[in-house]
């Protein structure tokens, strides 16, 4: 009697636990708020939709697989070297590229308890063992991780702000990481959300790229730039790097929509700097709002709050609560914070919405 079970992958591959986007969708409710994906507050910038548009008659034409037109407009933008830029089908598949690259059987990927769960799937994808150290209040410690270095550690992954406690390490203390992990071990510094850092003691990553070899920031225009939906992001790496990523990366990893839009959101005016403070008036405002309720609020440095309902079946409740008014929040437990929800900083009509919500929760729930 036959006993075959058909083909069978890796062993590693089926313990990866596939990710789950925020949802959209609450049945039954016709106008949904959506602050569980961390987009942007005002959507697409006017110039990268156009520009989007304009691109229409031309979609059957392969898009320049090297992305040079934007990776000079990224480098025009933040004074960098193009040649050191490569661009991805977001940021997810920049990071897959390099654990696959630097990765493998018998090597380690360290990231912290609460750090972004793209990490441990790319690891394991690759075949790394995959490390969680603890963080200290929710924010990465730089003792921890460079405790659990091991000859076996290859990739060490660092959202910085980190997506979902919103914590963020200073320059001082990525200079006190780098300086202690060894020649042979990559950092990936994952700034998905500099742009909404308004502290004088942040470095995004560029300095640190530049000050050695091994040492990779990654950025997105899924969060600012508004364009989730064309899935882009770009790495800023020594040179060494860029050579091994543009080896394996996919030929076409970029769609022409996607460049064409995300030059045009590059030079949108102000578009940047009236998104940051917009974000940083309403994350102050919603983060007191809930406070003054009795919520736990983390710092944030992001687009997003950490609220903090002490108990798993109260930040249930609390979403249920949320889902049935048609708000829609990440719930947390995937993050090993069933107690927590996120939730994005919207408009100012979102956020107004959020804050009666769970007022009306909060009133109605014992505090004990």
């Amino acid at each position: 009697m036959s006993t075959a079970m058909g083909p069978r992958p890796r062993p590693e591959i089926l313990t990866i636990a596939p990710y789950i986007g925020g949802e959209s969708h609450v049945p039954g409710v016709n106008r949904v708020l959506k602050l569980s994906s961390n987009e942007g507050a005002f959507g697409a910038p006017p110039g990268a939709q156009a520009a989007y548009i304009r691109l229409a008659s031309e979609i059957f034409r392969y898009p320049d697989g090297a992305a040079s037109d934007l990776r000079a407009a990224i480098g025009a933008r933040f004074g960098l070297d193009p040649a050191r830029i490569v661009c991805g089908n977001g940021s997810d598949d920049l990071i897959y590229q390099l654990a696959l690259s630097y990765g493998g059987a018998g090597t380690e990927l360290i990231m912290t308890r609460h750090g972004f769960s793209m990490y441990h799937i790319a690891g394991r994808y690759a075949g790394m063992r995959v490390i969680k150290v603890p963080e200290r209040n929710l924010t990465a410690d730089v003792d921890a991780i460079l405790a659990a270095v091991s000859p076996a550690t290859r990739l060490v992954c660092l959202a910085n702000p980190n997506n979902p406690t919103g914590s963020l390490l200073t320059a001082r203390e990525i200079t006190r990481l780098r300086a202690g992990l060894p020649a042979e071990v990559l950092l990936l510094l994952d700034a998905a959300y500099a742009e909404y850092v308004t502290r004088t003691d942040y470095e995004p990553g560029a300095a640190f790229v530049d000050a050695g070899d091994n040492v990779v920031m990654t950025r997105t225009f899924s969060k600012i730039f508004g364009l989730g939906g064309l899935r882009l992001g770009w790495a800023y790496a020594p040179p060494a790097v860029i050579d091994v990523m543009n080896r394996v990366r996919n030929p076409f990893n970029t769609n022409a929509a996607a460049q064409a839009a995300a030059i045009a959101a590059l030079a949108e005016p102000g578009w940047v700097e009236k998104s940051r403070e917009h974000n940083t008036l309403w994350r102050q405002r919603l983060g007191d709002a809930l406070r003054a309720l009795g919520i736990t609020i983390w710092p944030s440095e992001g687009n997003f709050l950490l609220a903090d309902f002490a108990t798993p079946e109260r930040a249930t409740a609390a979403n249920a609560h949320l889902r049935e008014r048609g708000i829609i929040v990440r719930p947390m437990g995937g993050y090993d914070l069933p107690h927590c929800l996120r939730i994005t900083i919207g408009t100012a009509e979102e956020c107004e919405l959020v804050a009666a919500a769970l007022s009306d929760f909060m009133a109605g729930t014992p505090h004990g």
